[in-house]
């Protein structure tokens, strides 16, 4: 089954298109990503299967015309891998949030849509990018099945006590406010493959994994099952982020309200696209921008990326405390996946653990690797997300489920 997947984050759209044969046999016909969308120098990665790679700097500025460009590049006349998007036989769309409508993921009608948008409020950066990706899709294709599989879900399994927001009842009862969590199909993914990769049992091992990119969270799982996560009611809450805000006190919100004389939706866009990496160095949300600034000697950079680390370490610290343990850190996504002296600056806070870093093992990057010592209490591993892979899986089953 030839599967186009789908990842539309809050200014990148990734996409893989693969030939699914079984859910552990099958082909990459293409993949790229299309990155730094609302910037102003957008990129186009496009990789077909045996040939090289073609980057274009081409204006992003917004996901429409980045799905676009994707799916021009896919029917190219000289680079493409489709001889029309007509060979594409189902779509499927990764969702940050489904809120409490699902706990696994979904064949896309008007119901699912319709959820998806009431869930628009809790993830504003994102539900809507990931419906522009829907249309899209149905606009092209249109008898071609789409299935959604929700980052909240894996989220699901959390106590009560652990999602609970302490505002009144009520407001849980009639707004449904309450942790939801993002991540969870990269939580869900990097920590199975991890305690494969590190010679644990999922089901009886305390993991924490660490996806930190534009977007971070880091998740407890514990018996393989999601206990705690970073971000919240949106993905706004956690640790600093490309552009959020992370942790604010409330009334620190309501304070530069009034002294800003800004409507809500006006300081939304200052915590969730003015905030982060871009409000506090005020050049840039991009992670590699900020490293090379940082190494330059810009002291604001530099903060950044000390607050980044002090975020994490927290929330290590927190989450090994809820379980009472850790077994294994992974660590993953964009910068997780790619900067060693992160990971080395947050991995030595933990000597107390027994862990011990293996510097060298450390140097890796875009590989999984283990990345502590052989003799070391606590593991730790980068492990290379692939939520596409998962993607691609739900999309498989369950369209092959409905033409049963």
């Amino acid at each position: 089954m030839i599967i186009l997947v789908i990842n539309c984050g809050s200014s990148s759209i990734k996409y893989q298109l693969l030939d699914m044969k079984s859910d552990d046999v099958y082909d990459i016909i293409a993949k790229g990503i299309a990155e730094k969308i609302g910037l102003p120098a957008g990129i186009l990665q496009y990789a077909p299967k045996g040939r090289d790679k073609i980057v274009r700097d081409v204006p992003i500025p917004d996901h429409k015309v980045g799905m676009k460009l994707i799916l021009d590049a896919l029917t190219d006349k000289e680079t493409g891998v489709l001889s029309s998007l007509e060979d594409i036989e189902a779509v499927g769309h990764r969702i940050v949030q489904g809120g409490e409508f699902f706990s696994g993921s979904a064949i896309v009608n008007e119901d699912v849509i319709r959820k998806i948008e009431i869930c628009c409020d809790f993830a504003p950066l994102h539900n809507p990018a990931h419906l522009l990706g829907i249309h899209a899709i149905e606009a092209v294709l249109p008898t071609v099945p789409q299935v959604v599989t929700f980052d909240t879900a894996f989220h699901q399994t959390m106590p009560a006590y652990a999602y609970m927001y302490a505002i009144p009842y009520e407001y849980y009862d009639q707004y449904r406010v309450r942790r939801y969590g993002a991540h969870g199909t990269s939580h869900q993914f990097v920590a199975a493959k991890g305690a494969k990769f590190a010679g644990l049992d999922l089901e009886t091992s305390r993991i924490i994994t660490c996806h930190i990119g534009a977007g971070s969270s880091v998740c407890a799982i514990q018996g393989g099952k999601c206990v705690d996560t970073s971000m919240g009611f949106t993905p706004l809450e956690g640790m600093i982020m490309g552009t959020r805000v992370g942790n604010i006190d409330a009334n620190a919100v309501l304070f530069l309200q009034k002294k800003l004389g800004c409507s809500p939706d006006e300081m939304s866009e200052i915590l969730n696209r003015k905030s982060g990496f871009l409000g506090i160095t005020g050049k840039t949300s991009d992670a590699r921008e900020m490293n090379e600034l940082a190494n330059g000697g810009d002291p604001k950079a530099k903060l950044a990326f000390k607050k980044l680390n002090y975020d994490v370490i927290k929330l290590i610290g927190q989450y090994t405390a809820a379980m009472n343990g850790v077994d294994l850190i992974v660590f993953t996504g964009g910068i997780g996946e790619h900067n060693s002296r992160f990971r080395r600056r947050v991995l030595e806070n933990f000597s107390y653990l027994g862990l011990k870093v293996d510097y060298e093992a450390n140097q890796a990057s875009g590989e999984d690797a283990i990345i502590t010592t052989p003799d070391s209490k606590v593991k730790a591993a980068l492990i290379c997300t692939d939520e596409e892979l998962v993607i691609a899986r739900d999309t498989m089953r369950l369209v092959l489920s409905a033409s049963e």
